[in-house]
């Protein structure tokens, strides 16, 4: 295929995992991992545990260093410090992380985060030099009734307002249908990239087409091994997101399908 984007594959460990579990699954992962990463430099892998075990996986990380492998938060403030218990800041996200995710559909959905909480955070994440993954996607109802595209781009142009025109080249959008997270029944790839298409597009008119054509749209929802090549074989598909699979060794098989079809 024609590489014009590297391709990302993040993992995201949810709440699973204590520090020595964390630990003790990373060291037997990564060397797989960065063995598939090391012959292909296309290619980037974030892992995000939870955030109580991500000293204990940036250790682990720093005595057995591989190539494109990251660490990544799985959510954080926007607020540099102060009173806000049980929070974490992005300056301490920083020290350990270069990426966080922000704005998944649990915690749109059970912590009640709206798009302009998720904006904040965004613009906090770019102005401390962390990679934001923002995710979007529609619910079970939304996407039957075919209201897919008007509540993504409503997610899109809230959750992404106001940014400059360096940082508007430096984001990740996760799209992540709800109905298809953790419940075996994945999009198709055809329609996924659908709707990543359709997400571009009105990147593209909020902040022009070289953005657009520069920021990487990566799909999550029950992706598997033997699933992933239907996505990325699409030239808008730039990864995936993974949830379950992503603290199995089904995930270096995600890894190394990725890898394979970004041969140079």
């Amino acid at each position: 295929m024609t590489i014009a984007r590297t391709a990302i594959i993040a993992g995201n460990w949810k709440m699973n995992f204590g520090p020595k579990q964390a630990a003790s699954f990373t060291s037997n992962i990564l060397p797989t991992l960065g063995k598939i990463t090391r012959a292909n430099p296309h290619v980037l892998s974030i892992i995000c545990p939870p955030a109580i075990s991500l000293a204990a996986v940036h250790e682990v990380m720093e005595a057995m260093p591989a190539p494109h492998i990251e660490l990544g938060a799985q959510n954080m403030y926007f607020e540099e410090k102060g009173a806000f218990t049980g929070e974490i800041s992005p300056e301490m996200v920083k020290e350990l992380c270069t990426t966080v995710i922000l704005g998944h559909s649990e915690r749109r959905g059970y912590f009640h985060e709206n798009d302009e909480l998720v904006n904040k955070k965004v613009l906090a994440a770019l102005n401390h030099g962390l990679r934001p993954i923002i995710c979007v996607g529609e619910n079970l109802a939304q996407y039957e009734s075919g209201k897919t595209h008007s509540f993504i781009e409503t997610q899109i142009q809230h959750s992404l307002a106001n940014l400059d025109a360096t940082q508007a080249k430096q984001i990740v959008i996760a799209y992540e249908p709800i109905w298809a997270i953790g419940t075996g029944k994945a999009a198709t790839a055809e329609g996924a990239n659908q709707v990543i298409h359709f997400i571009r597009h009105t990147y593209t008119a909020m902040y022009g087409q070289t953005a657009a054509d520069t920021i990487h749209i990566l799909y999550g929802g029950s992706v598997t091994g033997a699933n992933i090549a239907d996505f990325i074989a699409y030239a808008d598909i730039d990864g995936a997101l993974i949830g379950g699979s992503s603290i199995k060794s089904d995930f270096a098989e995600i890894l190394q399908k990725t890898a394979n079809l970004y041969q140079s």
